[in-house]
């Protein structure tokens, strides 16, 4: 089981910048970061780029790609992630964006679909999971799931 405090302490100790734009966990994960104290050290910025426009203005997203791959897609995830490194620099950087629900949810892409991106230095880990629940256990097993893949990444 992970622990997420034990995960940002690392950060913490190895003086690791982080950056985080979420979609639809809406601050949740950035949320966890900023629980811990000392965490202005190197937490440098946190976006909730929900819409489509917040994609394109902050992040420098394309419309044309957020036409054509859709705003929850892997691609998305990825320029989230890319583009976030550079505009803060950070060591690290993660994205989210997915479908929580309860509606939302299509046949190719149904409620429950996210996908996260991790930039850690000059490596991009983009992961597409598929989770059942609420609203919130959906945001809340996002958050665990990079969590966990953080912990074997640092």
């Amino acid at each position: 089981m992970y622990s997420y405090k034990i995960i940002i302490k690392k950060l913490l100790k190895r003086n690791i910048s982080i950056s985080i734009a979420e979609s639809f966990t809406g601050g949740l994960l950035s949320s966890k970061f900023t629980s811990v104290a000392g965490i202005s050290n190197i937490f440098n910025m946190g976006l909730i780029t929900y819409s489509n426009k917040s994609k394109s203005s902050l992040l420098k997203i394309s419309k044309n790609d957020l036409k054509k791959y859709g705003a929850v897609s892997h691609q998305t995830a990825s320029l989230m992630v890319t583009n976030l490194q550079k505009l803060t620099k950070s060591k690290l950087c993660i994205s989210t964006t997915g479908i929580a629900g309860p509606s939302g949810g299509t046949k190719l892409k149904p409620v429950g679909l996210i996908y996260f991106g991790i930039k850690y230095r000059n490596k991009t880990i983009v992961s597409e999971k598929k989770f059942k629940g609420s609203r919130l256990q959906i945001q809340q097993k996002t958050v665990k799931a990079i969590f966990t893949t953080l912990e074997k990444l640092i």
